[in-house]
């Protein structure tokens, strides 16, 4: 198999909710790219990034098609299914820009889903649950509405949930306290920083919920910040953005600086080398949550086939972003029932993007 074309395709995708709000910042919708490649064996395989926004990481959506257009001539010709040997030659031809060399990883491994006549997840590794484990993020927001998010996410199945903080700590303090009043035994609750606090704010504001029952994640920019303030803490903690390497992982296996990361396949660059990560973490005994920065059907289903091949105890959650979004921008992505989702098993990632929907392809090569 050779590839005979690259695609890219340009989507916003509207948030349902009518903005995403997080830290200080906030998103009515955001800008995706989907990639396909097409072969000469008339078979396409389809990938996605999405950035969340343009100051969140190292990474925002014109950086990312325009890596792509710089990639494509020279992918040309090559067999996408050897799919080491790709990630070697793009990592030689741009250094860096793991988020660039993302969605065309995840489409090699649609090709080879398809190629082979598997679903993703079992070219992963194997099928170990039958359901993924979500949570529903809880934009920030005054503390009633916040609750009263947390009682609608509740009643639409779902039991682990996650609360965008990093505003200050006096109003996040609040917040945390009021959902967590809200909060059942039964039910897991993080309060996510997104990096928005300085280390002083942090360590105050865990010490004013050092008796709720909440995770902690992200408190602050640096690896080191969050390192002194999980040190200053008993809470669970999650360490987010600044898992951005391998050698950062085994840093914090060293420290003791987390107890579980969010792995997140674009950060990583791809699928291959969330692969990577997952199996590290497996090894290491570190428990994940699962996603990526944003996306829509195709970006998700990523998640969901990486997710089913996790070993149980390891997967803590993942999020359906595909439910976030006012469009769909494939078929087949993973359904949603309880808060739970489940990946097509189609072979590939199962999806077929919905091209009335992504309009005209904003470069051929």
């Amino acid at each position: 198999m050779k590839i005979t074309a690259v695609r890219a395709y340009q989507v916003a995708l509207p948030m349902s909710d009518g903005a995403y709000a997080w830290n200080t910042q906030s998103f009515a919708a955001f800008d995706s790219t989907v990639v396909v490649i097409d072969t000469d064996e008339d078979i396409s395989g389809y990938g996605e990034i999405c950035p969340l926004g343009p100051s969140y990481l190292p990474a925002y959506a014109e950086g990312a098609r325009a890596g792509m257009r710089l990639l494509a001539p020279d992918l040309l010709g090559t067999d996408p299914l050897a799919i080491d040997v790709m990630n070697h030659r793009m990592d030689g031809l741009l250094k860096g820009h793991p988020y660039v060399k993302s969605a065309i990883d995840m489409a090699c491994w649609d090709l080879l889903g398809k190629a082979t006549g598997q679903p993703v997840y079992n070219l992963l590794g194997g099928k170990f649950t039958d359901d993924v484990r979500l949570f529903r993020v809880i934009n920030r927001a005054p503390a009633d509405e916040m609750v009263q998010k947390l009682q609608d996410h509740r009643e639409a199945g779902f039991l682990q949930f996650q609360m965008k903080v990093g505003e200050g700590p006096d109003v996040d303090i609040e917040r945390m306290h009021a959902v967590c009043g809200e909060l059942l035994d039964s039910e897991t609750l993080a309060a996510d920083a997104n990096t928005g606090w300085r280390q002083h704010e942090a360590i105050r504001v865990v010490d004013a919920v050092r008796d709720l029952p909440i995770y902690i994640e992200q408190p602050c920019l640096s690896y080191d910040e969050c390192l002194s303030v999980r040190r200053h803490t008993n809470l669970p903690m999650i360490l987010d953005e600044c898992m951005d390497s391998l050698h950062v992982l085994l840093r914090g296996v060293a420290d003791g600086a987390m107890d579980l990361i969010n792995l997140k396949i674009s950060r990583a660059g791809g699928i291959t080398k969330a692969r990577q990560v997952r199996d590290l973490c497996q090894s290491l005994g570190v428990v994940m949550t699962i996603e990526d920065t944003w996306g829509g059907e195709i970006a998700t289903a990523a998640i969901a086939h990486l997710a089913h091949s996790t070993q149980p105890g390891f997967h803590f959650q993942s999020s359906p972003f595909h439910e976030y979004a006012t469009i769909d921008i494939a078929t087949g992505g993973p359904t949603v029932t309880d808060g739970h989702m489940r990946a097509s098993s189609a072979p590939g990632l199962g999806v077929e993007p919905i091209y009335d929907v992504l309009g005209d392809p904003i470069f051929v090569v």
